[in-house]
């Protein structure tokens, strides 16, 4: 954790942070299935992928070597600091739910796990593969 840019890292999260909760409540604005709280972890899922690779590809850009699991929980971690000052209070309280609602939700941690897994393929297709490419 060394080479951990902090302030970058904390960028790249709120930038992926930002892109979720727009995919989320989002998802609302189309009733697609009859129950919309699923559709919207779905659309959550989905829109993971893309928005972690950016939050990825936003911090290694800059040439940091971090690794991408550290990375990937660190950006986590700032999400979860997001979610309970931001999206827990604004979203979810006023719908008759709680942190622990919130916190507690298998869902929530299976995104994490998506979070941390797409950080850490990137930092393992992009930055490593990269590194080695310029070393032969």
């Amino acid at each position: 954790m060394k080479n951990l840019n902090v302030k970058h890292a904390a960028i790249s999260s709120a930038v992926v942070y930002v892109l979720a909760i727009l995919a989320f409540v989002g998802s609302f604005l189309v009733p697609i299935l009859d129950d919309p709280t699923l559709q919207a972890n779905m659309a959550l899922m989905i829109a993971m992928v893309p928005s972690a690779y950016l939050g990825a590809h936003l911090y290694y850009r800059r040439g940091h070597t971090t690794g991408g699991y550290t990375l990937g929980f660190v950006m986590f971690l700032g999400a979860i600091i997001l979610d309970a000052i931001i999206t827990v209070p604004v979203f979810v309280i006023p719908n008759g739910g709680n942190h622990l609602s919130f916190f507690g939700d298998p869902g929530f941690w299976l995104i994490g796990f998506e979070y941390i897994t797409v950080v850490t393929a990137y930092w393992h297709f992009k930055v490593i593969r990269a590194a080695k490419a310029n070393q032969a």
